[in-house]
């Protein structure tokens, strides 16, 4: 059995589900320990929880030590199982970080996947779904897995309540990524979405956009959306001829909407400036299904910490490595 250190790294989720997915990939049993010892509140929360038992459910797994505050567990895959499937957090954790936990493993199944999620849609720390949807998703396509996705409802912190559905069409092996340049821009979008809170708000996000960025009023939007509470959550877009980068702040009580926008300007720029397709969140996300697919290279930001652990803890699963090659201060080069 492999025992994967929890505490490692950035020591939070991400150990947890990249574990979850390489395990099911290739079979290997595993003791995860010190889960989530990097967080204040350490162990398993609902969130983490529910990834847990997606895997579970996928792999016919055999599982110990799965419930709120476990600080370790022990996940024995089967056979990864096309199917349907319901997957509910109980709360507005993320859904998702489900999605992705489940992903890979229903890419290698043998026939096609309906899953159907309840819980939060766009969180602090989390991609959303519209992050999904716009970068991530075309890029596991070009990997050849066919996926549909279909938003029904948002779920915002901490109410949650978003529903969502994902069709999986599998792939049978994933293939390799190249990702050097992102081609020509093609369009670019300031995208302010809300529900339940006064419009002013998304106005005033938008202004300061404007007044930073100089982009043009038709590409400033604003969307009022069912939700069964109150969010907000501003999203800077730059669609280029071969991926796209979706940059997102989540509003919160207490912080000005003129700051909740400038900080997404302040991540956009930086993008911008190193010319790089890949972003910094997107990096540590194409990691995984590179590893168990065809390989391949791509550029990007500066390596997060959420990148090295998620290398480090992939490679205690397979004898293919990642490379982390610096070409400038921000411009790294990310191969296996």
């Amino acid at each position: 059995m492999l025992v994967v250190d929890g505490s490692q790294g950035e020591g939070g989720g991400q150990i947890l589900r990249t574990s979850l997915t390489m395990a099911m990939v290739t079979g290997t049993e595993i003791r995860i320990e010190n889960i989530r010892a990097g967080r204040v509140k350490p162990g398993l929360m609902r969130q983490h929880l529910a990834c847990v038992k997606a895997a579970q459910a996928v792999s016919n797994a055999k599982v110990s030590g799965a419930e709120v505050g476990s600080t370790e567990i022990v996940f024995k895959p089967k056979a990864i199982k096309a199917g349907e499937y319901h997957f509910a957090v109980g709360t507005a954790g993320s859904t998702t970080l489900i999605f992705q936990t489940v992903l890979p493993a229903l890419a290698l199944a043998e026939a096609e996947s309906r899953l159907s999620f309840e819980g939060g849609t766009h969180n602090f720390f989390a991609p959303s779904f519209d992050f999904i949807a716009l970068v991530y998703a075309p890029l596991l396509r070009q990997m050849g897995v066919e996926i549909e996705l279909k938003m029904t409802r948002h779920g915002f912190y901490p109410q949650g309540g978003g529903q969502w559905q994902a069709v999986i069409k599998p792939a049978g092996r994933l293939s390799g990524l190249d990702l050097l340049d992102a081609g020509v821009l093609i369009g670019k979008e300031a995208v302010v979405t809300s529900a339940n809170i006064p419009g002013h708000v998304a106005v005033r996000e938008l202004a300061e956009i404007a007044k930073q960025c100089k982009w043009p009023e038709e590409v400033l939007k604003s969307e009022r959306v069912e939700s069964m509470g109150s969010g907000n959550i501003v999203s800077m877009r730059l669609h280029h001829e071969c991926c796209s980068e979706v940059v997102e702040y989540v509003g919160k009580v207490g912080v000005s909407a003129e700051k909740v926008a400038r900080r997404a300007i302040q991540a956009i720029r930086r993008y911008q400036a190193a010319a790089v397709p890949v972003g910094e969140h997107l990096a540590d996300q194409l990691m995984l299904p590179m590893a168990i697919g065809g390989g391949g290279v791509f550029r990007t930001l500066k390596p997060s910490l959420h990148s090295q652990t998620n290398r480090d803890v992939i490679h205690l699963f397979t004898d293919k490595r990642f490379e982390f090659e610096g070409l400038a201060k921000d411009l790294w080069e990310i191969r296996i």
